[in-house]
């Protein structure tokens, strides 16, 4: 139809940067030009969202203030751009277009993350008479797979692995309605034309015709374990009130203590076994759904024989995908509706992610067969391609009310990080543990999902595929690259070919830079800084191994201005997984290495190590904070041994947890050299007799220790901003307290919340560095 000449020609061309593709943007645009009676189109491009509306100018007006205060809750506006012009389309009415390229002809819009099942999908799953009732793979534009199934930007379902299934009649007639929900959700099926379930065995033979679901819980309450694919990768599931269960899947994946994760129907059922604050059932219940870390209650660990073994905190989420909640939903007898969510539901699962031996997770059917034998009895397969490996994110919630991220991943990625300034197109490989690349555009930072450590051939190979997965979907040619400076790490020597091979300039950036670097691009801080680097450890500029140091950062130059007294590793990497040999280590400094080998009778090499320590014989020195809360753990009897990266200086934040606070004792030094000495710490540790008390003074006296010498190095330096990085910031008794010293004292004080401050954010610091290297 024809234009009306009576309508105005006067115009506006909207352009919305930021997360408006995939979040039901456009049908929302498209109601409120209509509702406003304007003309004009909307459609996605490279660049986000473009807009040409006309009519009145007060409805105008109103279109474009509206657009950014009723905008879809999944969406995130970075930016509107607004100005006058003539109309281009001569159609009347309001339409949503097809999409079309950016105007600059590159992509510069971002897929949003995956989101957890909404209410009003809810609602239809459990509703008898509604067409998806029970459908596994419910969705709409409010919610669902984003990320993990998209090829390429634009968003549209012929980029996503959703383009194998061609929607039947009904589908397709509400994906073409601009007035439902589902216009254009590119996942959106139905069981007549989407992705289905089966369930198999270790062999692959579907079982007997029937619900899967209904097969796949009684199999978990008989005590087997069940790969169940979801929308990132495989979980392997169990019953986590049966403690046979619970072993049985330890002893086939090898995790002899690290703790489950466990996933319950909702918050009623949740405040069962742990304490929920309002901050954290916000996080809890939001649509991100992460594992969110949540003081148990008492009895916790005897309903949940085996799950999180003597550790203080209980790794809790809830369903975010229809499956999750179809199992709960067959526990709960087939309730109609879904009040049966808000009241206490007796099954408990035990989540793990399926990723056998450290292994990258298992996304694909046949690579679960293969890999997972002998972990599961048996798997519930669906049909819908995972594109893209996401872990489930894990957090802490913060003082602020903020999640301060463990492992950073589904449901995050790949929201971008805005950036203090556009910087060119780079790649940052990141570190050894706990891996993660990044990728910037503009004055982005594209965050990668969780890889994991880099100590596998299968993890190395991750690394690669998920570097050229955001080339692809973000769109981005970097023209430069960073790396950890350890020349040893696969990371680094990923990184060093793929810049070879393509002519490209390469920076390597010292680890602790990087960790504070990571904290002042998340605050988008320029200025100079101190920065307080706590962690296991990392390589140092001048080849030692440091772990425990007070910075001087501005910009892509740091300082080294002091480090915690070294200590000795007798057995050098043996020492970072025995405590017993950090304690060893640290009675020999204070003069008692004689007490050694009678203190640790019950360990065979305790002679030996005292020995190794009297020689100075392969116990190489390292300045590490994470040696130190070993060191701790070791005098007062916490733990000899570890069976995963952390555990002792965990038990002792539970234990610091439990005693409550403390007095600080006078017993560290300041040296004129800027070594922080805690060695009377831990001469005080060596005599303490109750080690919950011990834990609770050691956390006490360090945060006074570390207080003291920050702030000395703040006066002296003339600088009032303080960034604390590396893995030991995700202790919360050691976080709090220093935050608040530093507080009080005057400092403004930088914390990570984008990415974790563990080796997890590091790729992001490195980017930040290498921006400011190749610009200035």
């Amino acid at each position: 139809m024809l234009m009306d000449p009576r309508i105005s020609n006067h115009a506006m061309h909207i352009r919305c940067r930021g997360l408006v593709q995939g979040v039901g943007f456009r049908p929302f645009v498209w109601r409120l030009a209509s509702e406003l009676n304007l003309h004009g189109y909307v459609r996605n491009d490279g660049d986000g969202v473009f807009i040409e509306v006309f009519g009145k100018p007060t409805a105008l007006a109103l279109f474009r203030e509206r657009l950014a205060q009723d905008a879809p809750p999944r969406a995130h506006i970075e930016r509107i751009e607004a100005e006058s012009g003539n109309r281009t389309s001569a159609n009347e009415g309001f339409v949503i277009a097809d999409s079309a390229p950016g105007a600059s002809g590159e992509i510069r819009t971002a897929i949003g993350p995956d989101s957890a099942v909404c209410d009003d999908c809810l609602v239809e799953l459990f509703s008898p008479r509604d067409r998806r009732h029970r459908y596994a793979f419910i969705n709409c534009t409010q919610c669902g797979p984003r990320y993990t199934i998209t090829r390429s930007l634009p968003y549209d379902r012929a980029r996503t692995s959703m383009s194998a299934f061609v929607q039947c009649a009904r589908c397709e007639a509400e994906y073409r309605d601009p007035a439902h929900r589902r216009f254009h959700a590119e996942p959106n099926a139905c069981p007549d034309c989407g992705p289905r379930l089966w369930l198999v065995d270790g062999a692959g033979h579907e079982l007997a015709a029937g619900d899967a679901v209904h097969a796949t819980l009684a199999a978990i309450q008989r005590g087997e374990v069940v790969a169940i694919k979801g929308l990132g990768g495989f979980h392997l599931a169990c019953d986590a009130r049966n403690g046979d269960a619970v072993a049985r899947l330890r002893s086939r994946k090898q995790r002899e203590e690290k703790p489950f994760a466990l996933m319950l129907a909702g918050t009623a059922s949740a405040r069962e076994f742990v304490h929920i604050c309002d901050d954290e059932r916000a996080v809890l219940e939001s649509p991100e759904r992460p594992i969110v870390l949540l003081q148990k209650r008492p009895g916790a660990d005897a309903a949940l024989p085996g799950v999180a073994p003597g550790i203080a905190r209980l790794g809790v989420m809830l369903p975010y995908t229809p499956l999750h909640y179809m199992l709960f939903h067959e526990a709960a007898g087939r309730l109609t509706g879904t009040a049966w969510l808000d009241s206490v539901q007796p099954l408990a699962l035990v989540m793990t992610s399926a990723n056998p031996h450290g292994e990258p997770l298992v996304a694909d059917n046949a690579e679960a067969l293969a890999r997972l034998q002998g972990i599961a009895d048996l798997y519930l397969l669906h049909n819908r391609e995972i594109v893209a490996r996401c872990d489930d994110s894990v957090v802490r919630v913060a003082d602020d009310a903020e999640p301060s991220f463990v492992r950073r991943a589904r449901g995050y990625t790949p929201r971008p990080i805005r950036l203090a300034r556009s910087v060119p197109p780079l790649v940052a490989f990141g570190g050894w543990y706990k891996n993660s690349v990044v990728l910037t555009r503009g004055d982005e930072a594209f965050v990668s999902p969780h890889i994991g450590d880099l100590d596998n051939a299968a993890t190395c190979e991750a690394l690669l595929e998920t570097v050229e997965h955001m080339k692809r979907v973000l769109d981005i040619e970097p023209r430069y690259v960073a790396h950890d400076l350890h020349p040893d790490f696969f990371s680094t020597r990923s990184a060093l070919a793929y810049a070879q091979e393509r002519g490209l300039p390469a920076l390597g950036v010292q680890h602790h830079h990087a960790h504070i670097a990571a904290l002042l691009a998340e605050h988008r801080v320029e200025q100079q800084v101190l920065g307080l680097a706590l962690d296991g450890v990392g390589l140092g500029s001048d080849g030692a191994a440091w772990g425990g140091e007070l910075l001087r950062v501005d910009g892509a130059q740091f300082e080294r201005l002091g480090h915690l007294r070294q200590l000795a590793l007798p057995g050098a990497d043996r020492a970072a997984r025995e405590p017993w040999r950090m304690a060893a280590s640290a009675l020999h400094a204070l003069d008692q290495g004689q007490t050694i080998a009678a203190r640790f009778a019950h360990q065979p090499a305790a002679a030996t190590i005292a020995a190794m320590l009297e020689r100075d014989a392969r116990c190489p020195a390292t300045s590490s904070m994470g040696r130190w809360f070993d060191a701790a753990a070791g005098l007062l009897g916490v733990r000899d041994l570890m069976s995963f990266e952390g555990q002792a200086a965990m038990l002792l934040e539970g234990l610091a947890e439990e005693y409550g606070e403390v007095e600080a004792e006078d017993c560290f030094a300041v040296q004129a050299d800027g070594t922080l000495d805690l060695l009377p710490l831990l001469a005080v540790l060596s005599a303490e007799r109750d080690a919950t008390r011990g834990a609770a003074r050691f956390h006490a006296t360090l945060a006074a220790a570390l207080d003291l010498w920050v702030c000395k190095a703040a006066q002296q330096q003339g600088i009032g901003t303080v960034a604390l990085g590396g893995g030991c910031f995700l202790n919360r008794v050691l976080s709090r307290g220093l935050g608040a010293r530093l507080a009080a004292h005057g400092l403004d004080v930088l914390a990570a919340r984008a990415v974790p401050p563990n080796d997890g954010g590091l790729s992001l610091g490195q980017a930040w560095i290498a921006a400011r290297h190749f610009m200035e």
